[in-house]
């Protein structure tokens, strides 16, 4: 396992998929996984998916400014945890919004990677 290929291939996809069609992150995520989302702790991949396509806006679009990885444990349950921080446009809005999520990738029974761990965080500062 290359943990930067693991990474990248990741992040397009997951964020791809949030701006054009957030109810696909489903498959993403299974029943262990959790989100916690600025401090609100949600589990389950129905629940986390519930969450994320009732947010307040419809159309957005994530610029990613850095991915950094390692990887998590060793042999063949090894995972990837994956910090991004970018900027988040919300259509409609003059100003992005700055951002900060931390995902813990673990293998699959199906042989690719799902979400175990996610923090979402907005950056005020």
């Amino acid at each position: 396992m290359d943990p930067d290929a693991v990474a990248k291939a990741f992040v397009d996809h997951y964020y791809s998929t949030f701006d054009t069609n957030r109810s696909n992150l489903r498959n993403l995520y299974q029943e262990d996984s959790m989100l916690s989302f600025e401090g609100e702790k949600i589990l389950g991949a129905h629940s986390i998916a519930a969450k994320l396509t009732s947010l307040p806006f419809h159309q957005c679009q994530h610029s990613i400014t850095t991915v950094d990885c390692q990887p998590s444990g060793v042999g063949a349950g090894a995972g990837v945890l994956v910090f991004v921080s970018g900027n988040l446009q919300l259509a409609g809005e003059q100003h992005a919004l700055k951002f900060s999520q931390m995902f813990h990738l673990m293998p699959s029974q199906q042989g690719s990677y799902y979400v175990l761990n996610d923090i979402f965080r907005l950056n005020y500062a």
